[in-house]
């Protein structure tokens, strides 16, 4: 099916079905009649393949207790990872979970005591700082470093964050978020060296994994991975369907993965998963990829508009699209404009909502995260807002 076949411009009203983007904007920013380009869910219906299994399966009409170990998904997973990544799994090393963020918070739990250390690059999605300090670890931050429009590896800082006598886990993004950077193989082979050398776990969160542009190909962990790791994923993102809930991941070892579904089966009554999301994912995985091409050229098409205004504005800028992922993250500290009177601007008098870069660490201070997972029109809207909240700002 060609892309022409695939619709992501026409607007499709989420107000009114429980949306956070949507309906829950205020809880954020303070009010509820603003046009959101905040939490990183998109605005299109999912891939027709997926909307076709789930009504099957809604037409079978019993919706009892479900499995997710069995071959059409274990196939589906394994098919996806040969297909796009060019990556072979094993089927033993596959794990399940309602959400990628409840496993990471579960392997936190079960890979490191309180007060223990994790690395992190920063600026991080905001989860991970939430996360960790929810579950009594110690955030350790290593900034990743700003070459024009690149971002790089601080190798030295790592390894000294690395070498801590407390520190137990790297918690990585990959790609990452919200910078958009792809990890290179060579810098994957590193960071991998560096833990296994310190004996520290790795727990490597790929959601973004299908959203890279260009010639920036995505290095699942398993590709490089040495000693103890979990690579956690999800089609949620890929395909839109993070109101399913469902996901999975890939533990190597036995013993930490016996330990991991011990607990979500015996210890948290996670036997039986939402049984949508499962089909979902197959359907994903087997018949979703040119929906998921077509969508990737029109979100490029996107950023690329983001990047043609904000340069034609302001030039100083130089803003250039990420490697990945369908956020926009804009450095806007050549202009010197105030975070938080930019954002009183952007929701007080231009009514949209903006993810101001401070949410991600201190490192983002300066920054804005926007957005585009949503048509054209909608982006133009916000882009042209946020060009006239600048320039009110300007001297």
């Amino acid at each position: 099916m060609s892309s022409a076949s695939f619709d992501f411009s026409t607007v499709v009203d989420r107000h009114g079905t429980w949306c956070t983007q949507w309906d829950y904007v205020a809880d954020r920013f303070g009010r509820d009649d603003l046009l959101p380009f905040t939490i990183s869910d998109m605005d299109f219906a999912t891939a027709p393949c997926i909307l076709n299994a789930l009504q099957k399966r809604l037409q079978h009409g019993v919706l009892g207790y479900s499995r997710w170990h069995h071959d059409d998904f274990l196939g589906a997973v394994e098919h996806w990872y040969q297909q796009r990544f060019n990556s072979q799994i094993d089927r033993d090393w596959v794990v399940y979970g309602p959400s990628v963020i409840y496993m990471v918070a579960q392997l936190i739990r079960q890979w490191s005591q309180p007060g223990d250390g994790v690395v992190t690059f920063t600026p991080a999605y905001d989860a991970f700082f939430k996360v960790v300090d929810g579950n009594q670890r110690n955030l350790l931050a290593c900034p990743l470093i700003k070459n024009g429009n690149d971002w790089s590896l601080d190798a030295e800082n790592l390894e000294s964050l690395l070498a801590q006598p407390d520190c137990s886990l790297l918690l990585l993004c990959s790609p990452h978020n919200p910078t958009g950077k792809v990890w290179t193989r060579e810098e994957l082979t590193r960071i991998a060296a560096l833990c296994e050398r310190h004996s520290v776990r790795v727990i490597s969160d790929e959601i973004h994994m299908d959203m890279v542009w260009g010639g920036n190909p995505h290095t699942p962990w398993n590709e490089v991975a040495r000693g103890e790791w979990a690579l956690l994923t999800s089609g949620s993102k890929s395909f839109n369907i993070p109101a399913l809930t469902g996901a999975y991941g890939f533990i190597s070892h036995k013993t930490p993965r016996d330990a991991y579904l011990h607990q979500l089966k015996a210890c948290d009554g996670l036997s039986s998963p939402a049984v949508l999301a499962v089909h979902a994912h197959v359907a994903a995985y087997h018949a979703g990829e040119p929906w998921l091409d077509a969508l990737r050229a029109y979100l490029q098409g996107n950023l690329h508009y983001v990047a043609e205004q904000l340069n034609a504005a302001f030039p100083q800028l130089n803003w250039q699209p990420p490697q990945s992922t369908y956020l926009a993250w804009i450095d806007l500290r050549a202009l010197n404009i105030d975070d938080k009177q930019l954002q009183k601007e952007l929701i007080e008098h231009q009514k949209v909502a903006i993810m101001p870069g401070y949410t991600y660490g201190e490192e983002g201070n300066g920054f804005l995260r926007l957005n585009v997972g949503c048509p054209r029109s909608k982006v133009e809207a916000g882009v042209q807002a946020l060009i006239l909240a600048i320039n009110t700002l300007l001297p």
